[in-house]
C-alpha cells in the first residue's frame, strides 16, 4: 500500500479512533489536528481529468478502503504562469488536481450541524488554487462557528473553453461543473465533518464572484446552496456559445491542431495546452477589450441564459446574497500592466463600439453622462470607469434583480493601509481578501503594514470575518458592536462601506447608477 494524501490507501494502522479519520462516501479520509483546528487536505472528490475525461464533465474517483492520507494538499490545477501576478499557488501543478480541503475547529464533533462556507477562488478563470495561503481557513475554522471547505476547480482551457462544436468528447463549462460536483460532495459528506448539508453558503472572490453569481441562476445548483457571498464578481463577464466558440477556434489555431484537429486534444502534452492557453489570453482582451479569453458561457445547460439578466427576470436561486466590490477595483490591474481591464480612453472606445455594434439597440451612455460623474481634467478617468463596468456596475444590476426573490447585502470595501495608499493602490482588485481570511500578513516580504494600520486591520478582519460567519449561519451578517447592515432594496439601496468604521449608506452609487443607466452592459 502506498502512503499518498490524494485517496489512495495508507497502511491499515493508519485508522484510528481520535476523529481525524473520517469516512467520506468515497472512502475514508485521515486529517491533522493542531489543538485548535483540525484540517482535511487534499481530498479527492473526482477522478483525474485526464485521457478521454479531459473535456468531460467530473467523474466519481475511484474508491479506496483504507484511510488516505489527508495531511498535505493535492497537486494545483494545471494552469499557465504570469511574472506579472507571482502567486504563491501553495503545491506543485498536475493533472489530478480536482481536490477540496476542510477546516473545523479541533470540538467539533461529527454530526455538529455547523454552517458550512465554501470557498471559491479567484484569478480570472485561469489561476489560482485552494492551496493558495491566503486560503488556509485555520482562523476562520478557529471561531468554531463554522465548517470551512475551499476547493480546485478546472481552470483555462481545460475548464472554460467551449469546444463542443468541434466534434463528440467535449462538454461545456467544464470548470462550473466541477464546482457543482464539489457542492454534492459537501452536501453527501459534509455532516461527517460537522456540517450541516442544508446550510452551505458558496463564496468567492473575481473569477470565484463570477462562478457564485453564475450558478445563483442555474437550476443545477438548487438545493445545493442556501446562502451566497460574491466578492468583486465579474458578473457580466459571460459570453453566448457563438462567441465562445469563435474563441475556441482561435485556441486550436494557436495549438498548431487547426480546426478539424480537436480530436487530438485529449492527448496532447499540458504543456502545449497551456502555452496556447497563455497566447490567447493575452490576445483577446487586446483584441476585444473588456473581454475575458475564459469566463462561463451561456450553454441552454448549466447555464441556461445570460446569469445578469436572469436575476433581473426574477429568476435566481432564493437564497439571501452578499455582494459587493472594492473602492479602487482597477488599480491593481493598472499596477501589474494587465489588459484584463480596458483602462486607457482607447481602450475603453473599442470596448463600446464592440458592445454598440453587437447590440444595435442598447443605450449606452453618453461621453457627456460619463463626464458628469468621473470628474477628471477634462477627460472621463479610466480607472474609475473600467472599475464600475467590470464590477461595480454588473454587481448592482444583479442586486437590483437578486432582490426581487430574497435578501441582498450590498457592500463596498474602502479600507487601506497607509502603504497601499502610498504605491496608488488603496482599496484594490483583491485587498479585501486578507481580511475575510484573517491571513493579514502574507510572510516578511508583504508590504502592506509596513507604514501601520495593522491594529485597525485586526479589527475590520474580526467585523468582516463576524458578519461573513453570522450570514453563514442564519442569512444575517451581523457584527458585534457594529451598524445593523439593511437589505437592499429600491426604497432605500442600503449600502454598507467597510473602512476603519464601517457606515451604512442610503444610495451611494446614485450617481454612477443614473449615468450608467438601467440596461445591462456587456458583450454578447
Amino acid at each position: 500500500m502506498t502512503d499518498d494524501q490524494r485517496g489512495r490507501p495508507m497502511t491499515a494502522a493508519g485508522r484510528g479512533t481520535d476523529g481525524l479519520v473520517v469516512e467520506t462516501s468515497h472512502g475514508p479520509v485521515r486529517g491533522s489536528d493542531d489543538g485548535e483546528v483540525r484540517c482535511w487536505l487534499g481530498i479527492r472528490y473526482a477522478a483525474a481529468p485526464v485521457g478521454e475525461l479531459r473535456w468531460r464533465a467530473p467523474q466519481p474517483p475511484q474508491p479506496w478502503r483504507e484511510p488516505a492520507d489527508a495531511t498535505r494538499v493535492g497537486p494545483v490545477c494545471p494552469q499557465p504562469t504570469d511574472p506579472r501576478i507571482p502567486l504563491d499557488l501553495g503545491a506543485p501543478q498536475g493533472a489530478d488536481c480536482l481536490s477540496l480541503n476542510v477546516w473545523t475547529s479541533s470540538d467539533t464533533e461529527p454530526g455538529a450541524g455547523k454552517p458550512v462556507l465554501v470557498w471559491v477562488h479567484g484569478g480570472a478563470y485561469v489561476l489560482g488554487s485552494s492551496a493558495q495561503p491566503l486560503y488556509h481557513g485555520g482562523v476562520l475554522a478557529r471561531s468554531g462557528d463554522a465548517v470551512i471547505v475551499t476547493l480546485n476547480y478546472r481552470l483555462g482551457p481545460l475548464g472554460f473553453l467551449d469546444l463542443s462544436g468541434f466534434g463528440d468528447g467535449f462538454e461545456t463549462n467544464l470548470g462550473l461543473r466541477d464546482v457543482l460536483f464539489a457542492l454534492q460532495w459537501v452536501r453527501d459528506n459534509i455532516a461527517a465533518f460537522g456540517g450541516d448539508p442544508n446550510r452551505v453558503t458558496l463564496f468567492g472572490e473575481s473569477a470565484g464572484g463570477g462562478i457564485v453569481t453564475t450558478l445563483l441562476t442555474s437550476p443545477a445548483a438548487a438545493g445545493l446552496v442556501s446562502a451566497a457571498i460574491a466578492q468583486s464578481s465579474p458578473a457580466t463577464s459571460i459570453y453566448s456559445q457563438e462567441r465562445a466558440q469563435r474563441v475556441a477556434g482561435t485556441f486550436l489555431d494557436l495549438l498548431g491542431v487547426g480546426r478539424d484537429g480537436a480530436h487530438r486534444l485529449p492527448e496532447l502534452p499540458t504543456a502545449a495546452i497551456l502555452d496556447a492557453a497563455k497566447r490567447l489570453f493575452d490576445r483577446i482582451p487586446r483584441q476585444t477589450p473588456g473581454m475575458l479569453a475564459f469566463a462561463p458561457i451561456v450553454d441552454g445547460d448549466v447555464v441556461p441564459a445570460h446569469p445578469v439578466r436572469s436575476a433581473r427576470e426574477g429568476r435566481s436561486l432564493p437564497v439571501p446574497l452578499i455582494i459587493g466590490t472594492n473602492k479602487h477595483e482597477a488599480a491593481l490591474f493598472r499596477l501589474l500592466k494587465s489588459p484584463l481591464m480596458p483602462i486607457t480612453p482607447q481602450a475603453l472606445r473599442a470596448m463600446f463600439e464592440t458592445i454598440a455594434a453587437e447590440q444595435p439597440g442598447l443605450q449606452l451612455p453618453s461621453p457627456e453622462q460619463l463626464r458628469t460623474v468621473y470628474q477628471g481634467r477634462g477627460k472621463v478617468p479610466g480607472m474609475r470607469v473600467a472599475r464600475d463596468v467590470g464590477f461595480r456596475m454588473p454587481s448592482i444590476w444583479f442586486a437590483e434583480g437578486h432582490s426581487q426573490v430574497a435578501p441582498v447585502y450590498l457592500y463596498r470595501f474602502d479600507f487601506c493601509t497607509p502603504m497601499l495608499r502610498l504605491l496608488r493602490l488603496g482599496a484594490a482588485h483583491a485587498t479585501e481578501l486578507p481580511y475575510v481570511w484573517g491571513n493579514l500578513v502574507q510572510g516578511p516580504k508583504d508590504p502592506t503594514f509596513r507604514l501601520g494600520g495593522l491594529r485597525t486591520g485586526r479589527a475590520v478582519s474580526a467585523r468582516i470575518r463576524a458578519r461573513w460567519l453570522s450570514f453563514a449561519a442564519d442569512g444575517v451578517p451581523a457584527a458585534p458592536s457594529a451598524p445593523r447592515w439593511r437589505p437592499y432594496t429600491a426604497a432605500d439601496r442600503a449600502t454598507l462601506v467597510i473602512d476603519a468604521e464601517d457606515h451604512l449608506v442610503t444610495d451611494l452609487d446614485r450617481p454612477i447608477r443614473e449615468a450608467w443607466g438601467g440596461e445591462v452592459l456587456s458583450f454578447g
